[in-house]
């Protein structure tokens, strides 16, 4: 059995583990138990009742959070001509073309955690989808990074744009916040978060969509939350 240190046994103790905690309050106490030396992360996992070896409910999609995410997002953007000077204008950290893709394909070189592409720039890309499609790093039209709005998806990305996806299990892991940021502010982007998912429930799902919820943050106790008040935030 896994040894529990003082503080985590401290902290699970506090936590009911036969009660599903409203929202509100479930971030309230994972961001009151989060103890750490360092500024922990909060996390959700949402268990949905979709099959993920079907196409058609494969759960994906992207969400805003109204606070970011509390670190800083490294934008590479695959462009040229005039969409060069508009993603450098918006506050991308590399912008390039052929010499973008060549960099990443023959030195393997990897420095950004989201890209962007303009259409006509997707032929290039598409060399090193390999690179990045495993990484997460691959642009998407569906995500909103291939686009020739280069600014508004380079800005959204620097602002908190996130995106989540479900997992073999059915269980989708987002991440929404740093518990500096307080209650107030993470309860505003697990809202967020929540009611992107649930929006995204897929016509072919049936059933009970949302199974179960739990948020914690990087050191801390898994907390319950009632996935009844959950089901109705799309409403």
């Amino acid at each position: 059995m896994a040894h529990l240190g003082k503080r985590l046994k401290g902290a699970t103790g506090e936590v009911n583990r036969e009660t599903r905690y409203a929202l509100d309050e479930a971030v309230a106490l994972a961001t009151k138990l989060a103890t750490a030396k360092f500024d922990e992360t909060l996390e959700l996992a949402i268990r949905l009742g979709v099959d993920p070896r079907q196409a058609d409910q494969n759960v994906r999609g992207t969400v805003v959070l109204p606070h970011g995410t509390g670190r800083s997002v490294r934008v590479a953007v695959f462009a040229k001509g005039d969409k060069e000077r508009e993603a450098r204008e918006a506050g991308a950290d590399f912008v390039g073309g052929e010499d973008l893709v060549k960099k990443v394909q023959d030195e393997g070189w990897l420095e950004f955690d989201s890209a962007v592409a303009t259409p006509d720039m997707m032929g290039l890309v598409g060399r090193i989808g390999k690179i990045l499609g495993p990484r997460g790093l691959m642009p998407n039209p569906k995500l909103g990074t291939v686009t020739f709005d280069i600014s508004k998806a380079v800005s959204e990305l620097k602002a908190g744009k996130i995106e989540y996806r479900v997992d073999k299990a059915g269980i989708v892991h987002v991440p929404f916040g740093k518990a500096s940021f307080g209650a107030q502010k993470l309860l505003e982007n697990a809202s967020a978060v929540l009611t992107s998912i649930v929006k995204a429930k897929p016509a072919s799902a049936k059933g009970n969509y949302i199974m179960t919820v739990s948020l914690s943050s990087t050191m801390g106790p898994g907390i319950k939350i009632n996935p009844l008040a959950i089901r109705s935030l799309a409403a």
